[in-house]
């Protein structure tokens, strides 16, 4: 990477940390654009050589966020060390829910986005060959990816819908309560997946 590039790339996660610290200190609308370039101390004209508005900014910090948190996953929960596929993703999910309750205000800007719309995203941009990890997690050939992407996104639609209030208000109970009766309802997903495919209703 040339000084140029390099520089064009500070700047520009110099205004995604810094909105990133704004947004989940003031919220995002009352933070401004001004506010952004004024505190990272870069013009505003360049903001808008990396972002269209504030909300495009925000999608690509969640994106990052997102990306970052798998990385994580990958690197310390221990996943590869197991032995059966049920076993390698409950360790990677355990990491990123340890993750977020671990970081409040990641939980808060991140949570309710944690869904499989956010993670293709993840997964288009990042240097990580997502497809390929879990092919080698559930064994699977490519020819199968199309149901273990179905697969994924059962259980990450799952996650994501049924964590946030569990994290952050402990409501119905907290995470540690919580955490079996997820991997319950996770194992029976995953259990499903192997058994007959579904039966297609009959067109009328």
């Amino acid at each position: 990477m040339g000084k140029l590039e390099e520089n064009k790339l500070q700047k520009k996660n110099r205004l995604m940390d810094t909105a990133f610290s704004l947004y989940t200190t003031k919220g995002i609308v009352r933070t401004t654009i001004s506010d952004i370039v004024e505190k990272a101390g870069i013009a505003k004209g360049t903001f808008y050589l990396y972002f269209r508005d504030k909300y495009d900014l925000e999608e690509k910090l969640i994106v990052r966020k997102s990306d970052e948190l798998f990385r994580h996953a990958l690197e310390y929960s221990g996943y590869a060390g197991k032995t059966a596929p049920e076993e390698k993703l409950i360790a990677l999910i355990d990491d990123i829910l340890l993750q977020l309750k671990n970081d409040p205000h990641l939980m808060r800007f991140i949570s309710k986005n944690l869904s499989w719309g956010v993670f293709r995203r993840a997964i288009i941009h990042s240097e990580v060959d997502y497809a390929a990890v879990f092919e080698s997690i559930f064994e699977t050939q490519p020819t199968d990816r199309k149901t273990l992407e179905i697969e994924v996104y059962t259980v990450l639609e799952l996650v994501g819908s049924t964590c946030h209030t569990v994290i952050l208000d402990s409501d119905p109970v907290d995470m540690d309560t919580y955490l079996p009766y997820l991997h319950r309802a996770i194992l029976a997903i995953l259990r499903s997946f192997r058994e007959d495919p579904p039966v297609r209703p009959v067109s009328a």
